[in-house]
């Protein structure tokens, strides 16, 4: 739903709305014939561009990331090319730099950082290699990004007849804000989003300060900042003030003035599909798998789970709970099931390989110790099957959410949307939807596992009237803030802030002194 606010500045303004993204909205294939073929993305941004596209033009400009979409690309001559609605620009990049911008920067060195996962004494060591990625990778890319992003709009902005509104997504695009104010000062808006948790400055200082201070100080050249929870956008307030001798707060949790202009950061928590699940979970694909757990957990209550395999999910740390759980109280035996659906992740990476094994030899040891004839207690499935998540999750008792860092995480909230059993939900403070559905949960510390076992038992034995209000709650609060309401709230604070914005406010720099700060940058500098 688009409300009547937004609906009424997209009439008067009719905007051009740029995504950009590392990863795009449709994936493409050809056939032998050299006809193509185009797969739609499951990812939020997609869903909540769908309810909007037929109001907006919306421009999305992304990497082309297999070589079908490569060859599709070309075959368009690079122009940009309408799919079902979205104007699609691929930006097609040279291989090594890629992998230099997305396997060495951006995962693991960004993504590891934000998620306060680096085991310090050990790791990143930030050698020449590093450096030459920061580079001719994520800098190259983040400026071709830019580039095209820029050519792709300069018609639109000398027409000067509607607004242009864009949005790079996440922490591979960092430096887009920089570089887009170069190409075309201030007569775009940008509002980045971070789907990534953000810590404190403590947590950054792994990065050399010429990296840090200008991933900081390009984000400060967009008009607002979105990120996962006010907690988040805090911490960037913080790291803004800490680490940029020019970047002031003045008091403020929410906004930086940084050379003269104010820059807000504010939280827009991502949601869920509430439509379309609703559909998925009627599919016939989706009963059959509900009939397949129902089988496997026969009259047991049921723990679930539900995971891609990556350390900051703290699967292992969740199966020692589970553990604590049959040692402590063995009244439970027999009469409750632990399942893990587990999503393989990145397991080219060793570290990724031995995390999943640690989690398959703890299962394993659970089961050798406690099961018996007729009952398992432990019981892990691997792969990406989300008709079998959707089935698992209508029948759970307890939904154990206990990440170690987590921007939102959207389990907790397909969870307790589709569940029929009011199941309690189990939930990590440290996860972004703490902050949205902590009082109606039970919340954990990640790291405590005797703690996450005695609230297991709480939630096994709670009365039937508690469960039901809780997870009616939860519920509730899922369906009134969709992924569509997500979206259409920050397009909705851009055209307001955009329409008020004063000319004073948003004068460009000197053309020397963007060129000097565009040459630091390049060479791997600060821009400050």
């Amino acid at each position: 739903m688009v409300n009547t606010a937004i609906e009424s500045l997209l009439q008067e303004e009719n905007p051009l709305i740029v995504i950009a993204s590392n990863r795009g909205p449709y994936a493409f294939s050809q056939t032998e014939e050299g006809q193509f073929t185009s797969r739609r993305g499951a990812g939020g941004l997609v869903t909540a561009l769908a309810a909007l596209v037929e109001r907006l033009d919306v421009l999305w400009v992304a990497n082309a990331l297999s070589e079908d979409d490569k060859a599709w690309a070309s075959q368009h001559q690079n122009n940009i090319e309408n799919v079902d609605g979205i104007d699609l620009k691929m930006v097609i990049t040279e291989e090594d730099a890629y992998h230099q911008y997305y396997n060495i920067i951006a995962n693991p060195l960004l993504w590891f950082i934000q998620h306060q996962m680096w085991n310090t004494p050990r790791d990143p060591s930030i050698d020449a290699d590093i450096w030459s990625a920061w580079k001719d990778g994520y800098i190259a890319i983040n400026r071709q990004f830019a580039q095209v992003i820029a050519d792709s709009v300069k018609q639109e902005l000398k027409k000067k007849s509607r607004p242009v509104y864009i949005f790079p997504q996440d922490y591979h695009l960092y430096l887009v804000p920089h570089f887009l104010r170069k190409f075309l000062g201030h007569d775009v808006y940008i509002q980045p989003f971070v789907h990534i948790p953000w810590p404190g400055p403590d947590a950054w200082r792994v990065l050399p300060s010429q990296m840090r201070n200008t991933l900081i100080s390009s984000l400060l050249d967009s008009d607002n900042i979105g990120f996962q929870t006010q907690r988040d956008a805090f911490n960037f307030v913080q790291c803004a003030r800490f680490y940029l001798p020019d970047a002031h707060s003045y008091g403020s949790r929410d906004s930086i003035t940084y050379k003269g202009r104010k820059v807000g950061a504010h939280a827009y928590p991502i949601s869920v599909d509430v439509e379309k699940i609703d559909e998925m979970i009627q599919e016939p694909q989706t009963r059959l798998h509900k009939g397949q757990v129902i089988n496997l957990i026969g009259d047991r209550k049921l723990i679930l789970r539900i995971d891609r395999i990556e350390p900051s999910k703290n699967i292992l740390r969740g199966l020692q709970a589970y553990r604590t759980l049959l040692d402590q109280h063995p009244e439970h035996h027999g009469r409750v099931q632990m399942l893990s659906l587990l999503v393989p992740s990145r397991m080219d990476v060793q570290e990724y390989k031995d995390y999943l094994g640690d989690i398959m030899v703890e299962s394993g040891m659970i089961n050798a110790a406690y099961s018996d004839e007729f009952w398992e207690p432990s019981r892990i499935i691997l792969g990406n099957n989300y008709h079998r998540a959707l089935a698992a999750m209508q029948l759970y008792d307890v939904l154990l959410v206990n990440p170690i860092a987590d921007g939102m995480n959207l389990v907790a909230k397909e969870g307790t949307l589709v569940n029929g059993r009011d199941g309690v939900l189990v939930l990590s403070e440290h996860a972004g939807a703490f902050y949205e559905l902590g009082q109606q949960a039970l919340t954990v510390s990640p790291f405590d596992i005797y703690g996450t076992a005695q609230v297991m038992h709480e939630a096994l034995t709670m009365p039937l009237d508690e469960r039901a209000k809780r997870a009616q709650a939860l519920e509730n609060i899922v369906r009134k803030n969709g992924v569509r309401t997500w979206f259409s709230s920050q397009i909705e604070d851009a055209m307001t802030a955009f329409k008020s914005q004063s000319k004073k406010s948003s004068t460009p720099s000197t053309p020397a002194a963007k060129q000097s700060a565009e040459i630091k940058t390049t060479e791997g500098v600060s821009s400050d």
